[in-house]
């Protein structure tokens, strides 16, 4: 379709007005959106021609629109993030749906991501997690090692960068049929478990990450690999692989204590 023709679009959209109330579809048309504007430019759009009809705009986070923050997250016909691979809804454009496309609008749906206003949800289960052991011991004494003197094999260092690259956006739990967030941990434990650097609280930071976890109402990983197709960073399953290997040995750790 050429970018100079705009599309007419039916949007259904979920509304909801905050976490106690029970929220239903609401459907919305837009006219002569262009092929060129992102996802988000397009409820931008929505949003102003409900703010000139005198009724309450759509509420959806974001930030940087730039793919880095994960804070524009939509499930889109049934897909986290919408159509195409290894990109966030912010960087989803018009040019992926057609000339009268029905489209649907969806917050995540897990019970740890309690809905907060239509399209916004509660991730704070994802900072409580990380508050748990997302961090590192550093010697703060003044004699400090440099990081770069420290020397790490390459494929440590390029599988450590990898999982470092997860966004926290909660895709993998969305998408998930048991809600899980074992991408998302397993990625912040790898991201340590692989460097020297986290070693120091390795044992303690597996098992307490993955406590709260459990304790935040996230289900388990059935190795159905949804979270790793929708993830927009591609993050692998191997990390829950090496985060069950952390998880079993630091047991074992606490046995023999």
């Amino acid at each position: 379709m050429s970018a100079n023709k705009g599309l007419n679009l039916t949007l259904k959209v979920w509304r909801q007005k905050n976490q106690d109330d029970k929220g239903q579809m609401e459907t919305y048309q837009v006219k002569d959106i262009s092929t060129d504007s992102s996802f988000l430019e397009m409820m931008d759009i929505l949003n102003e021609q409900l703010i000139a009809e005198d009724k309450e705009p759509v509420a959806f986070d974001h930030d940087c629109r730039e793919g880095i923050c994960g804070m524009c997250s939509m499930y889109i016909n049934g897909e986290a993030h919408g159509p195409g691979r290894g990109i966030t809804t912010c960087q989803l454009h018009m040019r992926e749906f057609n000339d009268g496309d029905t489209i649907y609008i969806e917050p995540w749906r897990a019970k740890a991501f309690p809905v907060i206003k239509d399209l916004v949800v509660d991730r704070g289960a994802f900072d409580r997690i990380m508050a748990a052991g997302g961090f590192v011991s550093v010697n703060t004494s003044g004699n400090t090692q440099d990081a770069n003197a420290i020397p790490i094999e390459k494929a440590n260092a390029d599988k450590a960068f990898d999982a470092a690259t997860c966004i926290g956006c909660g895709a993998c739990v969305a998408s998930c049929k048991n809600a899980s967030a074992m991408l998302f941990v397993s990625a912040k434990v790898s991201q340590f478990a692989l460097l020297p650097q986290g070693q120091v609280e390795a044992a303690e930071r597996v098992q307490n990450m993955v406590k709260v976890m459990d304790e935040e109402g996230f289900g388990n990983c059935s190795n159905t690999g949804a979270c790793e197709v929708e993830c927009p960073k591609g993050i692998s399953l191997e990390n829950i692989a090496r985060m069950n290997r952390e998880y079993l040995s630091a047991s074992f750790k606490s046995e023999e204590v």
